[in-house]
């Protein structure tokens, strides 16, 4: 009850209302993005597959937050693997019928580490997402969120990814899909020199040495929606955005959860801090709350949000 109230008091706090076409979109709060963020990185154990009372926690906690920002439908999609129940984490705004657009990021972390980056910045992002999203008076298109369970090894690249088990109920019921975007490491910036990384360097010359901005990566030929995407989210973004596209081979291009819609041939990208190629705590116990950067991390929701009204 503590934990719901906190997400009705926060939504009561920052919650401004959007008067319709013409009026400024609802803003990013970061102080509700610092809250989330500091839930995620405080939990007994580690939000990892080996503790899953405490992910079945974070998953209790994402629902109340999605049921306070007002979601129409709210729902588990739980699976089992090795005997115990592992669940994703749903909720959808918008008209109910139509194809429809998944933003998704993962909630489990990699080992025995905080994960305030990894992924903790990419579900605190999806959950003020949820907020906007609940104040705007109509939407034109179907937006589902979904929080994912063992993104993260052993699972890594196995049907067990709760971003699989999704993608493949979609196919399954046949279910038309615009396009996905997987949030993933949103929050670390470093606006020095040298701090930013590629897998293959000379692309340093191209999009520069300095890690001081958020990238929109997909694969080659991946459709109409991911061009659209990149365009429109770059074009309305208040800080540096890169376009990277590359073929699927190319290390780090599938590293997230977009990687099982493109398996199940739904177009997807991957909207991300660049992850490893920065930030050099991933998968470390240094990945904490202390190292992020708040106001970039609301200015790429804002961004978010924006490109997502901008007629995808």
């Amino acid at each position: 009850m503590k934990r719901l109230f906190l997400c009705l008091v926060l939504v009561g706090m920052f919650g401004r209302a959007w008067a319709g076409p013409g009026s400024s979109l609802p803003p990013t709060d970061t102080a509700r993005l610092r809250q989330h963020l500091q839930f995620l990185t405080t939990t007994p154990q580690p939000r990892n597959y080996q503790h899953p009372v405490v992910l079945d926690s974070v998953a209790r906690y994402i629902q109340r937050c999605l049921r306070a920002a007002g979601a129409q439908e709210i729902g588990e999609q739980p699976y089992a693997v090795n005997g115990q129940t592992y669940r994703n984490v749903l909720g959808s705004f918008g008209p109910a019928n139509g194809p429809r657009i998944i933003i998704g990021a993962h909630y489990d972390v990699c080992g025995e580490q905080p994960g305030a980056d990894d992924n903790g910045t990419g579900v605190a992002a999806l959950l003020e997402l949820a907020r906007q999203l609940g104040q705007l008076p109509t939407l034109p298109f179907r937006i589902d969120l979904v929080a994912y369970t063992l993104e993260e090894p052993p699972f890594f690249r196995t049907p067990h990814m709760g971003s699989y088990v999704h993608a493949a109920s979609l196919r399954a019921a046949g279910v038309p899909v615009r396009g996905m975007v997987a949030l993933e490491m949103l929050g670390y910036f470093d606006d020095r020199r040298h701090s930013q990384h590629y897998p293959f360097e000379p692309l340093k010359f191209i999009y520069g040495s300095r890690g001081n901005y958020v990238t929109v990566a997909q694969k080659f030929g991946n459709g109409r929606f991911g061009r659209r995407f990149a365009r429109h989210y770059r074009s309305v973004a208040a800080l540096p955005v890169k376009r990277f596209k590359a073929p699927a081979w190319l290390s780090g291009i599938d590293f997230s959860d977009h990687l099982n819609y493109w398996h199940f041939g739904y177009p997807a990208v991957l909207l991300t801090d660049t992850a490893f190629y920065r930030n050099r705590s991933y998968h470390e116990t240094t990945d904490t709350l202390a190292r992020l950067d708040m106001r970039r991390l609301g200015l790429a929701v804002d961004a978010l949000l924006a490109t997502l009204m901008g007629g995808q």
